[in-house]
């Protein structure tokens, strides 16, 4: 196979991955929306406030393979989350919980819910109110960086804190 054929097949994949992720429901089964109409004003408050999040806070935090253990410097970040969401207190998120691209899609998808799920609970711990959180989990589905090695493998282990 020479390398022409070799970035076509890994065009196709992205391709299908995106396509696939369009397809993906909410953990408790119902399917999201994301073309439900919302007002320019709406839209761009989120965009101010996701932007906020990530610049003054951080929306990720990452796991070790196979694991959905919350570590030294996640806890770090989640507290920053929670004391963030407390004084922002009509934020709501979601919670994505990711892994690479190693194992089964099944498997991938309840390890991503076990680390969604992880997030969550350690948030509710520091006082963010639970109605306030919903998580998702995307298994490989939705890679952030695309090679077969730790160095990829390690950004795409992570749960991601959306505002919806």
């Amino acid at each position: 196979m020479g390398p022409s054929s070799k970035s076509k097949i890994i065009l196709s994949m992205a391709l299908l991955g995106l396509v696939i992720s369009g397809c993906a429901s909410t953990t408790d089964g119902r399917l999201q929306n994301s073309s439900a109409p919302q007002s320019a004003a709406t839209t761009s408050s989120l965009n101010e406030d996701a932007q906020n999040l990530v610049a003054n806070v951080a929306d990720r935090v990452f796991f070790a393979t196979d694991q959905s253990n919350i570590d030294g410097s996640s806890r770090a970040t989640l507290r920053d989350q929670a004391a963030w969401l407390n004084q922002n207190a009509s934020i709501r998120l979601t919670i994505e919980g990711h892994a690479d691209e190693r194992g089964t899609r099944e498997y991938n998808l309840a390890l991503g819910a076990r680390r969604a799920n992880a997030v969550r609970d350690f948030l509710i711990s520091e006082g963010v109110s639970g109605d306030r959180l919903q998580t998702i989990s995307y298994g490989k589905e939705r890679p952030v960086s695309l090679c077969s090695e730790e160095s990829c493998w390690s950004k795409n282990r992570r749960a991601v804190a959306n505002i919806r």
